[in-house]
């Protein structure tokens, strides 16, 4: 439901406010994902200097390990033959083995501070990794999402201005619905109410022309009643008949265009030819309603516009389609005048009326040459069998 406070406009500012934004986002995913690279290369450089530099201090600790096996078993052998070495000789050998002792857990300590660094190195680059990866799926959805909202804006303007095409034809509607409502209501005042007035009018003085035993003036009376009632049953049928002809539900669309239009011939004192070509058959309730409608609409524009003398309207049903031409000499009108009259709710509505029915309509006229009203529209064939099955 479009509310009142709808704005078209609005809603397209924020639209185009939403894709900036999304721009300027897929933007800054792009430098994070570019830098996240660069890092990554520098995270790599100093991964592979330190695992040269690791490699050096391991074979460096086990080249001292071999040397502290080699000082110690020294040492013990020192130690167990004192007799055969000078103190010297014992002072020099436990030296070196405590040296040695001392480089190779310096060494082994500097060895497991270059793991650690390189653990963290090596966790670090997996999380540059993973960061770039979801980056670069989260840049292709973004891309995904701009390029969709971008390259189809245009359906969106469509759109809104298909729901203010839609509001504004909802509002001719009720507008439409009101001014049938008040000709109703007029027809009704100014024709059956005003006759059933002087029905109770003349019923008075007829009693009373038989309370004075006047009995002549009182059957003119009678009769002149007689003739209102009968005139007054005349209107109400033409109201009933313009609301809704009962013939369209019982006979069908074509024996009802055929009294409604010497109907109207007679009223309108113009020349109407109806020509019906093709299988003449039912076809579904609402396409019926819709068709004469359309012919209805298009016959009331001739009559109130059209100033014309001679009009066709030619309906041709074929297996599955039907084209209706309303032609007359009138007055007609220029192409400008035809684009303003698309403005108004006769053409419109009739337009509206036969897309609902997926069909084609064309409006030709030329000054003082006449109008030409054609439409064409489809018969599907499961309506139509599943018409003829009700029946």
């Amino acid at each position: 439901m479009i509310q009142k406070d709808f704005d078209g406009q609005s809603l397209e500012r924020v639209l185009k406010k939403t894709i900036e934004a999304i721009e300027n986002s897929k933007k800054q995913i792009f430098e994070i994902t570019e830098n996240s690279r660069a890092d990554k290369e520098k995270l790599l450089q100093k991964l592979e200097l330190l695992n040269i530099e690791t490699k050096k201090v391991i074979d460096e600790v086990d080249h001292l390990e071999e040397k502290y096996r080699r000082a110690r078993m020294n040492l013990a052998h020192v130690s167990r033959n004192f007799k055969k070495f000078t103190e010297e000789d014992i002072q020099r050998a436990y030296e070196e083995a405590n040296e040695l002792q001392v480089r190779l857990y310096i060494t082994r300590e500097r060895e497991g501070n270059l793991k650690a660094r390189r653990n963290e190195l090596q966790l670090s680059l997996r999380n540059i990794e993973f960061m770039i990866e979801r980056a670069e799926v989260l840049m292709t959805q973004i891309g995904v999402v701009f390029d969709y909202l971008s390259g189809d804006l245009f359906k969106v303007s469509e759109v809104i201005e298909s729901a203010q095409y839609r509001q504004l034809y909802g509002l001719k509607i009720i507008q439409a619905q009101e001014e049938e409502r008040k000709r109703v209501a007029r027809e009704i005042h100014d024709g059956p109410a005003q006759s059933m007035a002087n029905v109770v009018l003349r019923t008075e003085i007829a009693e009373r022309f038989l309370h004075h035993q006047q009995m002549d003036q009182a059957m003119q009376e009678l009769r002149d009643l007689k003739d209102m009632v009968r005139q007054s049953l005349a209107d109400v049928r033409k109201i009933i008949f313009d609301l809704r002809p009962m013939a369209l539900d019982d006979l069908g669309l074509f024996p009802t265009l055929r009294k409604y239009t010497q109907e109207l011939a007679a009223r309108e004192n113009f020349n109407l030819e109806l020509k019906l070509t093709g299988r003449e058959r039912r076809l579904p309730s609402m396409m019926e309603v819709a068709i004469f409608r359309l012919i209805q609409e298009a016959l009331n524009n001739v009559v109130k516009h059209a100033n014309a003398s001679n009009v066709s309207v030619h309906v041709d049903l074929q297996d599955n389609l039907i084209k209706v031409m309303v032609k007359d000499d009138g007055v007609g009108f220029s192409e400008d005048r035809l684009n303003r009259e698309r403005d108004h709710f006769g053409l419109m509505g009739m337009k509206e009326r036969v897309q609902l029915l997926e069909g084609k309509m064309d409006i030709q006229s030329e000054k003082n040459k006449g109008t030409t009203v054609t439409f064409v529209i489809q018969i599907k064939e499961g309506e139509e069998k599943t018409n003829e099955l009700k029946k």
